[in-house]
């Protein structure tokens, strides 16, 4: 009996010193492909097998996109696979579209956004916190290919830079 108390006691400390905030997936080509000019977070809906298929950590955010469509915003083409142990009634369709939770000001706001200025809404992460699944999603503009130069360029200059003053502190001291 007592050591079943310990192993309790050593999964709630693991489990406090994570935080609780966990990444199950994030979309890595998003930061190359856009501009981020500002992110927020969202509550998603999802079924049963879907929360069960995050909490194993399989999601995908390559092609995914949000828009508001009728007054509510929703996420498109992210794929969660389906449950192993879900068949019949409790699977669900991996790609279908998922409803956004975010408050009516801010649904108002982005649709302003998106018409007017023409930007996108990216989800860039997908996590749990306290319990439940959140994407973070950003208004992000799309890059042309000579800015993708310009900042790998930037990137290389830096990363040289920093190299080279390594390079003189460790041969000076």
């Amino acid at each position: 009996m007592a050591r079943a108390k310990k192993q309790i006691a050593k999964r709630a400390a693991a489990r406090e010193d994570r935080g609780g905030d966990r990444t199950v997936a994030t979309n890595r080509r998003a930061r190359r492909e856009y501009e981020f000019l500002e992110t927020f977070e969202a509550g998603i809906v999802l079924r049963g097998s879907e929360v069960k298929a995050l909490r194993q950590g399989k999601a995908q955010l390559n092609e995914a996109y949000a828009r508001v469509d009728d007054g509510e915003l929703w996420l498109f083409q992210m794929h969660i696979p389906p449950w192993q142990f879900a068949t019949g009634v409790g699977a669900h369709d991996p790609d279908r579209k998922r409803k956004l939770l975010v408050h009516r000001a801010q649904i108002d706001e982005l649709l302003g956004k998106t018409q007017q200025q023409s930007l996108t809404l990216i989800p860039v992460s997908l996590y749990f916190r306290d319990g439940k699944a959140k994407v973070q999603l950003a208004l992000a503009k799309g890059r042309r290919l000579y800015d993708k130069r310009n900042l790998l360029k930037a990137r290389d200059a830096a990363q040289e830079a920093a190299r080279a003053t390594k390079e003189i502190s460790r041969w000076a001291g």
